[in-house]
């Protein structure tokens, strides 16, 4: 039998392996409100799109003068939840009822989505759009009529678990986008037209269905969808702009 002092030895040993091995599981989740443990927020890929003709009342009201678009220039806040993780912008993320975030959200780098949509767009509007790899405006001599510079200021989705309804759990999601724009007439360095276009989108639709908001049902199944309606409505508002319009018309006169 072993001595009472070489026992006492291996009792210790044995509870320094077992703190060891628990202070390493508890490196792996954070503290809840009820002082209990909660897994560390997952992550998740997002696709974010332009959805054609889905804004209506614009298509084929612009001239059809050319106009070439630059990348956006990211210019949000990226700090704490925005954060980026290796190279793909965080772009929202999901809560829980107590309003602790489970999943954070990313997708691929903003800029180039948000110049096809830009682009797209102002297909739509009649206009005949071509894209650039440059960032910001260079006056000078150029091959188009018009060049578009733009900052996206606010691009953000958040989906929440709201209180159970009648018929289960009741999710909530709203999306935020918002750019800044700036059209140049080259070879001229000051702006031809300037404005800010933003949009918020909720899914679901406040009070669109006619039921209690605690029964009304998601028409999205990704924060990703919802978020790209909120890009597209806000890109889209852009050459929904009456004064943009009619500046452009004016000087389509002018031009002639």
């Amino acid at each position: 039998m072993a001595s009472q002092p070489t026992f006492r030895i291996r009792i210790a040993l044995l509870i320094t392996i077992i703190s060891t091995f628990m202070a390493a599981l508890s490196g792996c989740s954070t503290v809840n409100e009820g002082g209990g443990t909660a897994a560390a927020p997952s992550t998740s890929m997002q696709t974010l799109e332009y959805y054609p003709y889905q804004v209506k009342g614009y298509q084929n009201s612009y001239p059809k003068k050319t106009i070439q678009i630059l990348i956006p220039a990211d210019a949000r806040d990226v700090t704490g939840d925005a954060a980026p993780l290796n190279g793909n912008p965080a772009i929202g993320v999901v809560d829980d009822q107590s309003g602790s975030v489970t999943e954070r959200l990313y997708s691929s780098p903003l800029g180039p989505i948000v110049q096809q949509a830009i682009g797209r767009s102002a297909d739509e509007a009649g206009m005949s759009a071509s894209s650039s790899t440059g960032v910001a405006y260079k006056p000078g001599v150029g091959h188009t009529e018009y060049v578009l510079e733009s900052k996206i200021r606010l691009c953000w989705v958040k989906k929440a678990r709201a209180a159970n309804g009648q018929y289960g759990p009741v999710w909530k999601t709203m999306a935020d986008f918002s750019l800044d724009v700036s059209i140049y007439k080259p070879p001229f360095s000051v702006p031809f037209w300037t404005g800010t276009s933003n949009d918020t989108y909720f899914d679901p639709p406040v009070g669109s269905f006619g039921l209690g908001s605690e029964d009304e049902a998601g028409i999205y199944d990704e924060p990703g969808q919802v978020l790209s309606v909120a890009l597209t409505r806000s890109v889209a508002a852009i050459f929904q702009r009456q004064d943009l319009r009619d500046l452009m018309l004016e000087d389509d006169v002018k031009s002639h």
